[in-house]
């Protein structure tokens, strides 16, 4: 496990009120009744949170809300997350043993970035990768394809952290292993159900497994 592709929102941040409350945000604007639970929406596409929340797949109904949406997620949602703890000391042992850390997330890649700078975390990282803000790389299986193609990464050496389904069927799609981590917004069962190649519980889990795999 040389290369490691980290998702970015319910993997290394909690993102939970930067995003609710700018979907809150932009249903209210659109008239259109808040569900009392979004968690559900973090970790996917926006395109796929809206066009469920919406209850269309019209594709100008659904971009007009995702504008909407960023008025308030560029200004405040992109400053209301926390990073999760242990996370940083993680990245640090990993940096510190060479292994090339990734981030790979469906949020526009703009956004990311900022958050990472912001939370002084992408010194660890080789490479930042996200979606466009038109959504192309928004799919996982897209984005890690083009993350081994831009990085020239041998498969068999590369790995996906992530807490979603998402981030499992991307991984498998590109054939290569993936951990899921439960501390996330993803299920333990919902995990499993896509086959993760390990799962893990904590960021000190996370080191554990990567230095078992290292002496196996």
């Amino acid at each position: 496990m040389q290369n490691i592709l980290f998702d970015l929102d319910g993997t290394l941040i909690d993102p939970h009120d930067g995003i609710t409350k700018s979907i809150q945000y932009a249903l209210g604007r659109l008239e259109i009744p808040t569900p009392d639970d979004l968690s559900w929406c973090i970790g996917l596409p926006l395109t796929d949170s809206f066009a469920k929340l919406l209850g269309t797949s019209d594709a100008q109904t659904v971009t007009k809300a995702i504008g909407i949406y960023r008025e308030r997620y560029a200004k405040k949602g992109l400053y209301e997350n926390k990073v999760y703890p242990g996370i940083e000391s993680c990245l640090s042992q990993l940096q510190s043993r060479g292994k090339s850390l990734f981030l790979a997330t469906s949020k526009p890649k703009v956004f990311a970035k900022t958050i990472i700078e912001g939370f002084n975390l992408s010194r660890y990282f080789k490479g930042i990768y996200g979606s466009e803000l038109d959504g192309s790389l928004s799919q996982k299986t897209d984005l890690i394809g083009y993350i081994i193609e831009q990085e020239t990464l041998r498969k068999d050496e590369t790995i996906m952290v992530g807490d979603r389904k998402f981030d499992l069927i991307g991984a498998n799609g590109q054939g290569i292993r993936s951990i899921g981590i439960t501390w996330g917004y993803g299920s333990k069962e919902e995990i499993l159900a896509h086959n993760p190649t390990m799962v893990c519980e904590s960021p000190d889990a996370l080191q554990e497994l990567i230095s078992q795999s290292e002496t196996s």
